[in-house]
Formats: C-alpha cells, structure tokens, sequence
C-alpha cells in the first residue's frame, strides 16, 4: 500500500511518494512540481524623515507597544491553557492509576477470599470424611466386641447344657444302681432260703459281684473323673482360644486403627504441606503484582516530571524569547526617542544644519 505525502514550499511544490518494497524497507518517489511564479510586492513608498511628526511617531511607538503587550498577554494566555492542559491531563492520569491500582486490589482481594473459602471448605471436608471413617472404625470394632461376646456366651452355654448333662447321667446311674441294689435286696428277701441252701455258691456269687460291681463303680468313677478333665481340658482350651482369638482381633483392630492414623496425619501433613505452597504462591503472586504497580506508578511518575520538567524548559526559553525580543523592541524604541530628540533639536537650532 502506498502513501503520499504532499509537501508545498514558498518556491516550489513538491510530491513525495513511498512504497512498500521489502520486508522492513520503503521505496520512495521525488516528483518535483513546477516553480511558482512569485508575484513581486508592491514597493513602499518611502516617506522622508521630514514628513514624520513628533505626534505621528508618539501614536506608532503607542500602538507598537499595545501589539507588544497584547501579544504577551496572549501568550501567556495560551502558556497558562498548555500548562492547565498538562495539568488537567497528569490528574486524569493519576486517576486512572489510582482506579487501576483500586481495581487490581479488590480483584487480588476478592480471589484472596474465594481461595481462602475453597481452602476452608476442602479442609473441612477432609474433617467430616475422617470423622466418618473413624467412625466406621468404631463401629467395627464395637461389633466384633460383640461377635467375640456372643461367641464367648455361646460357648458358655454349651459347656452350662454339657455340665448339666453330664449331671443327668449321673443321677441316670445312681438311681439305676440304686434300683438294682432294691431289686437285689428283693432277689435277697424272695430267695432267702433258695440262698441259704446256696450260701456257698451264692457267697460266691455275691463275692463276684461285690467285685465286679466295685470294679464297674471303679470304672465309672474313673469314666466320670476322665469325663470331668476333659470337659476342664475343653472348657480350658475354648477359653485360651478364645482369648487368643480375641488378642488376635485386638491387636489387629490396633494395626489397623494405627496405620489408618498414620494415614490420616500423612494425608493431612500433605494437604497443609499443599496449602502452605499455595499460600506461598498466592503471596509472590501478591508482591510480584504489587512490584510491577509501584514499577509503573514510578514510571508514569517520572515521565510525567520529565514532561513537566521539558514544559518549564520550554516554558522558560518562551520568556527568553520574548524578554529578548522585548529587549529589542525597548533598543527600536530608545533609537526612536533619540532621532526624535536628535529632530527636535536640529529644529530648534538650525544654524547648526
């Protein structure tokens, strides 16, 4: 795309024309225009020194000093509307800072505070989460307290009904022992005699039985005894298993309720560890933000006193012009005087002429 740039002098016009030609380079075209004809200015007519007046030249000195002050005054009109301009334009500046930084606060503030509401939340999440776990603990192992009770409970019964049992059959026994020693007695009574005649034989007879009945009540108290140890040997066993599986069961509830404590402090050591990082984060966030701000605020700040300070130069090089040129206009006016003090006095003595 090409653009041209019309550029008119006093003596010439000319027409200037550049084209993109490379990558980063510009092609430009000269065209000249042809010369103006300048009108030549009509010439003055030059007055003699003698026409001019004491009054006339008094009325030019007086209107070339209104000029001169209605110049200065517009200037330095126009230098205090530049500089409330500048004014006007570093308030709106600082403003705009000030709204930006005031913006920037309450959005850094107000993540600052979601991010501390989420932190909160999660953490109390993880709160209820372990409660609940520990609670599911609790109530496992207060159910396997009860298992291991109704366990022990049961066990107990069937020793209670097995004690009670073997009392039974004990009674079982002595009454049918009991029954044959009446029955023998009524053998004894009926066959008395049938037992006289037969004393020897039935001595005999009685002798064995005496024995064998001695070695059966021998037997069953040994059976009895026997039976006695076993159950104690039973009862023993159960309640050594018994314990045995119930420290088993502690020790395992104890394993387990400690590795699920190391757990929890480990997930909580790492949330915080997570949580401090993110606090950390959030505060270089913080301080890097707050560096760039007060980087900017220091720039503009500069710029905008360079530019003042650009301003008041110019501002006192404007004054030196026109002090210069007032100086000048002060140096015209004093030659004024003195060729009219030089007319008046070659007037009033001619002779001298």
């Amino acid at each position: 795309m090409a653009e041209v740039m019309n550029v008119s002098t006093p003596l010439e016009s000319t027409e200037v024309r550049c084209q993109e030609k490379t990558r980063g380079g510009l092609k430009y075209e000269v065209i000249l225009g042809e010369p103006e004809v300048k009108a030549t200015p009509p010439k003055k007519e030059t007055s003699s020194k003698s026409n001019l007046s004491y009054e006339v030249i008094e009325e030019k000195l007086k209107a070339a000093e209104e000029r001169r002050q209605q110049i200065e005054s517009n200037k330095i009109a126009s230098l205090a509307a530049k500089m409330q301009k500048i004014e006007e334009a570093s308030r709106k500046k600082d403003e705009q800072t000030t709204q930006f930084i005031s913006q920037t606060k309450e959005a850094l503030d107000q993540k600052m505070e979601t991010h501390t509401e989420k932190r909160e939340a999660y953490i109390t999440d993880l709160k209820t989460k372990l409660k609940d776990h520990i609670e599911n603990v609790e109530k496992t192992r207060q159910s396997l307290d009860l298992q291991t009770e109704e366990v022990r409970l049961a066990m107990e019964e069937k020793l209670n009904s097995a004690n009670a049992l073997r009392d039974e059959n004990i009674k079982k026994m002595l009454e049918r022992l009991k029954e044959h020693e009446e029955q023998v007695q009524k053998v004894r009574a009926s066959n008395m005699t049938k037992l006289q005649q037969l004393e020897t034989t039935v001595q005999e007879k009685l002798e064995l039985a005496q024995s064998r009945r001695e070695q059966l009540e021998q037997e069953q108290k040994e059976k009895l005894r026997n039976y006695n140890n076993r159950t104690s040997e039973l009862k023993q066993s159960i309640e050594s298993s018994m314990e045995v599986k119930k420290t088993e069961a502690y020790a395992q509830l104890e394993s387990k309720l400690t590795a699920a404590e190391q757990n929890r402090e480990k997930e909580i050591l790492r949330k915080l560890e997570a949580v401090k990082k993110c606090n950390e984060r959030m505060v270089e966030v913080k301080t890097t933000v707050e560096n760039a701000e007060e980087s900017r605020k220091t720039e503009k700040v500069t710029k905008i006193e360079t530019k003042l300070s650009i301003a008041e130069q110019n501002r006192e090089k404007e004054i030196q012009k026109k002090l210069e040129i007032a100086k000048k206009y002060e140096k015209r006016a004093e030659a004024v005087r003195q060729n009219k003090a030089n007319i008046l006095a070659s007037k009033e003595n001619p002779s001298s002429g």
